[in-house]
């Protein structure tokens, strides 16, 4: 396009787009500094580290709880910075998970491992269940 009529309505419009190149470049240069992370990303991930600390929840279960209207109600992307940043062993909360529905619930090791993958119980993945079955009586 590079015609007369785009050189007419660019005139005003060009000023507001180059403040706000300027604007993206200074923060740009913000976010390569420490406080670079949004304020609701970081109170995400903070919520993700308790939940998985406390709750030996899933990386699906988590990001389902983040984002609920009923639970914590995140953004999409803050949930999913959440779970990127997340230092967590999906197979040992898949464990835990796995020996207290044996020990509290007597669950046989089927009802165990369908509870884990449920999207109505705990949403594990397939192979976390297959290893917290797989180690459940270690």
């Amino acid at each position: 396009m590079g015609g007369d009529s785009d050189d007419n309505s660019s005139n005003g419009s060009s000023q507001a787009a180059d403040s706000s190149i300027s604007n993206d470049s200074e923060s740009s240069s913000e976010s390569e500094s420490d406080s670079s992370v949004p304020t609701e990303y970081k109170s995400a991930l903070n919520k993700a580290k308790s939940y998985s600390s406390m709750m030996n929840m899933s990386k699906a279960g988590i990001y389902d709880q983040l984002t609920a209207d009923a639970g914590e109600q995140f953004s999409a992307e803050a949930a999913q910075y959440a779970i990127d940043n997340l230092d967590a062993d999906y197979n040992k909360y898949a464990l835990k998970k796995a020996k207290s529905y044996q020990d509290d619930m007597s669950m046989s090791p089927d009802a165990i491992q369908e509870q884990l993958t449920s999207d109505a119980g705990e949403k594990f993945t397939p192979e976390e269940a297959a290893y917290a079955i797989q180690h459940l009586n270690d």
